[in-house]
């Protein structure tokens, strides 16, 4: 993958520390598989960087200004760019790991990896693998499974009911009038619907209904 007529690897390095970035930029630059086409201190910057001049590798702070890490993934993937993100952090915690992944992130690395090891994965990462160290898988397992599980609401047929009624833009008396209950018994329906889909009235319950596939 390259974008350069040398076949060099094009990079682009962003992280808001200046001397954390320069020891990256300097490793890339010692390897002549590389090509450095830019940095940039904050994830707005680093964006505006990967549209402009579509660097086959990006290699990312997670925790930037203006603009986070895994929000510059989601902006690559969504708009279909080729670039490939590398994420670096000090911290490996796996809702954030879970959340990179999600986004599309094609590397995860340790801040506490030789920079020398960073490229290797760069190259590697340029090459389409994925790359999630050892030490982040565990956690990124039990993230994963922590998400499932929250996302899989076990509702009752009658809230299945109250839920469509509400989807269908019925009001409380007249889902309790269809299904021949009380509206006080409606009313109780639909506060453990909102507790279980973590809202507050009705209109945020019909829209994750939707997200999470319970309702079309």
């Amino acid at each position: 993958m390259s974008n350069n007529e040398t076949g060099r690897i094009r990079v682009l390095v962003a992280d808001d520390h200046p001397l954390y970035r320069e020891a990256v930029v300097r490793a890339v630059r010692a390897r002549p598989e590389f090509e450095l086409i830019g940095q940039a201190e904050d994830g707005r910057s680093a964006l505006g960087a990967i549209r402009e001049n579509a660097p086959d590798v990006a290699v990312l702070d997670v925790e930037m200004p203006s603009l986070g890490g895994v929000d510059v993934v989601r902006a690559v993937n969504r708009d279909a760019l080729e670039t490939r993100v590398v994420l670096l952090s000090a911290h490996l915690e796996a809702d954030t790991v879970y959340a990179a992944v999600q986004a599309g992130v094609s590397a995860y690395l340790s801040k506490a990896w030789p920079a020398e090891r960073i490229c290797d994965a760069l190259l590697a990462v340029s090459r389409g693998e994925i790359i999630l160290p050892n030490e982040i898988q565990a956690g990124l397992a039990q993230a994963i499974r922590s998400n499932a599980a929250g996302a899989q609401l076990h509702l009752t047929p009658r809230e299945h009911d109250v839920l469509a009624g509400l989807a269908a833009g019925k009001s409380a008396p007249a889902i309790a009038a269809e299904l021949h209950v009380s509206p006080a018994t409606v009313k109780t329906h639909l506060k453990t619907l909102y507790e279980k889909l973590g809202v507050s009235d009705r209109a945020a319950a019909v829209a994750e209904s939707m997200r999470r596939g319970l309702i079309e």
